[in-house]
């Protein structure tokens, strides 16, 4: 096992008993890494019993804290809190890391200028992939999907459940937002992208590096291959990118990146499949793009009615915008060097 020139804290956020045996399997995961941790963080919500319950099962280099409050983004902080390392990893409870994923995260972080690294979500169907679920869909479980980057790169920001940050930057720029994240089975998410967001914003000359090299695997439950979740979690997708740049209403091209992901599906995902329509799965997949665009726009529109109606709601996000909780983790210093020039190989 290797020995990392930098501590990596690992950061692992659960809410329920329900995922007990991803988790351990997850952790199990993380303790096989080619590239040993300076330590793992198992953060469960405020329910003794949880903590209680994960306390007997848990590797003993696992050190157990409990969030004050319930929600990811909660959950994430009390783990930065926690941790001692000059970079946190982030993985989710459903999740197992590839043996090489540490090592190919940790080793991005070579350049003073790269501040968070991102790897590849690759999906694990429990019933299989469903047909009419198109690849370019894999966002909403989570994974990474059609029409994303392929190769290394810098990006906008990495997908949660694959991620690392310096610790520097959540001491410089804030934690992350409690009033965007998941709160058990709600399904209000990117928390990450408002994070890079305002990272990019406030710290211009910061890098964000995708590295496909870098691989967790995400198990696909049977309850989210339905269209009923597809729906559900595309309103709510579209909710969250109005939140965002609620939040971020300063930061110029916030929501690049989803126009750039709207730009292929109506210049290449959806023409491919019009020309090919005689196919019942293009057709299904089809149907099913469309559809998951709709809501976007759906949910986006109402969560910006909602700031119509309730214009308190909207100046509470810029509230937040302008005093976000500082966090001061225990190890780091600012990497960063303005004078250097960013390189990606």
């Amino acid at each position: 096992m290797l020995i990392s020139l930098l501590k990596v804290s690992i950061v692992v956020c659960t809410f329920s008993k329900e995922r007990e045996r991803q988790v351990l399997g997850c952790l199990e995961s993380l303790t096989q890494q080619t590239l040993k941790p300076h330590e793992i963080i198992l953060v469960v919500d405020p329910d003794p019993d949880l903590k209680e319950s994960y306390s007997s099962q848990v590797p003993s280099n696992v050190t157990i804290v409990t969030a004050k409050e319930t929600g990811l983004s909660n959950a994430r902080n009390a783990g930065l809190l926690a941790a001692g390392g000059e970079v946190v990893a982030f993985i989710d409870d459903d999740a197992t890391a590839d043996v090489n994923w540490l090592r190919n995260l940790e080793g991005n972080f070579r350049d003073d200028n790269t501040l968070g690294v991102g790897g590849y979500v690759r999906p694990v169907w429990e019933n299989g992939r469903p047909t009419w679920f198109a690849e370019e869909l894999d966002w909403v479980v989570g994974c990474s999907y059609r029409g994303g980057p392929r190769e290394k790169c810098y990006v906008r920001n990495p997908f949660g459940c694959n991620m690392a940050f310096r610790t520097t930057v959540f001491r410089e720029i804030g934690a992350f937002r409690p009033g965007i994240g998941r709160i058990g089975k709600v399904l209000i998410g990117s928390e990450e992208a408002e994070l890079s967001i305002r990272l990019s914003a406030m710290m211009p000359h910061a890098r964000i590096v995708y590295d496909p090299s870098a691989i967790v695997y995400h198990r696909v439950p049977k309850t989210r291959s339905s269209i009923r979740y597809l729906l559900r979690r595309s309103f709510n997708e579209g909710v969250s990118k109005a939140l965002i740049g609620t939040m971020n209403s300063k930061a110029r091209n916030s929501l690049q990146d989803e126009a750039a992901y709207l730009r292929y599906l109506l210049l290449t995902s959806i023409p491919h499949r019009l020309v090919r329509i005689y196919s019942r799965r293009n057709l299904a997949e089809l149907f099913a793009i469309v559809a998951s665009v709709m809501l976007v726009f759906i949910g986006y529109f109402v969560q910006e009615l909602r700031f119509l109606i309730h214009p308190q709601v909207g100046a509470s996000a810029n509230v937040l915008e302008k005093s976000p909780h500082i966090l001061r983790p225990h190890v780091g210093t600012n990497h960063m060097s303005n004078d250097s020039k960013p390189s990606v190989k």
